[in-house]
């Protein structure tokens, strides 16, 4: 069976997808700083060794590689926005793509298809005459996550100059039981309030766990699968909406809908209140076309599902 090697592959994603990809028969190698830290209980899972500031890399992991799933960088919502954590979120994307490139150019390699993460901080916020959603071929944002994301993207570019498929997923919000946003969500449902964001208004694009890492999957597997794709569902839906249908499966009738203000989100959380007040609507149709079926394409579903 072919060998994926995966940058980022203790994070949110990276977990569920190593799991998924064991269980389909595939050989793992996930590249960390230190491997020692991670214990195996199958000859099939591989820590190897990277360093992003020495820009080094373990030659044997990419000499194995079949195929390379990116998803490195900062977690762009763990901390607030400094100067010094926004240099961060850039670097630790931007530079891993680059070292990525200088392995397979350096290192004699069989690797087929590299599978970069992106995300839908790409576009800006609905625009107020905007009836159509965002897709693939609208120009990045001028704002500090658009700029990001097109360094991002920029940066893995160059392995299609050495004959490699190349597929960029801009990611929407991931939902798992298992952390990231609804890991959030779910902290004032504890106390019975259901916390509507603002106007609660603004438009979401998500995506679940389980589709998201079948959508990973689907571009190693189908050759076919070139440039980029949004990985959202087809359905968005608003903070209120998404925030709403968590509560009643989590409380049932139990909860009390609170707004958070703006103001009170831009002092908590600073630059960083933009997006979370960002109005994104995002499409998938390209995806669709791709011929990829979601198994979770509405907010009911995927909240039946996530226990």
């Amino acid at each position: 069976m072919a060998t994926v090697l995966i940058t980022g592959g203790t994070g949110l994603i990276g977990r569920a997808l190593t799991k998924a990809l064991l269980e389909k028969g595939y050989e793992v190698i996930i590249l960390t700083r230190d491997p020692s830290k991670f214990a195996t209980h199958t000859t099939r899972l591989n820590y190897a060794a990277w360093d992003l500031a020495a820009q080094t890399i373990d030659t044997d992991a990419i000499t194995k590689a079949d195929h390379i799933i990116h998803l490195a960088g900062a977690g762009v919502a763990d901390q607030r926005w400094s100067k010094k954590r926004k240099k961060e979120i850039v670097e630790s994307r931007v530079k891993s793509g680059e070292l990525l490139v200088k392995a397979l150019k350096e290192t004699a390699n069989k690797v087929q298809s590299v599978i970069s993460s992106s995300a839908i901080g790409w576009y800006g916020p609905d625009g107020k005459k905007q009836n159509a959603a965002f897709t693939e071929d609208a120009p990045p944002a001028s704002d500090f996550l658009g700029q990001t994301c097109k360094q991002w993207e920029a940066s893995i570019e160059p392995v299609t100059q050495l004959g490699k498929r190349l597929v960029k997923l801009r990611t929407g919000i991931v939902l798992s039981k298992d952390g990231g946003a609804l890991k959030e969500f779910l902290k004032p449902l504890r106390f019975g309030i259901a916390s509507i964001l603002g106007t609660g208004r603004q438009m979401i694009s998500w995506i679940h766990i389980d589709d998201m890492v079948r959508l990973y999957i689907t571009a190693i597997e189908k050759e076919n699968m070139n440039g980029v794709y949004n990985a959202v569902a087809p359905s968005p839906v608003t903070n209120k909406q998404l925030i709403m249908a968590l509560a009643r499966k989590k409380r049932g009738r139990f909860f009390i809908p609170v707004y958070v203000p703006s103001f009170v989100l831009k002092i908590m959380l600073g630059e960083m209140s933009i997006e979370v007040l960002k109005s994104a609507t995002v499409s998938c149709e390209k995806l669709s076309k791709a011929g990829f079926v979601f198994q979770y394409p509405t907010i009911t579903a995927a909240f039946k599902d996530i226990k």
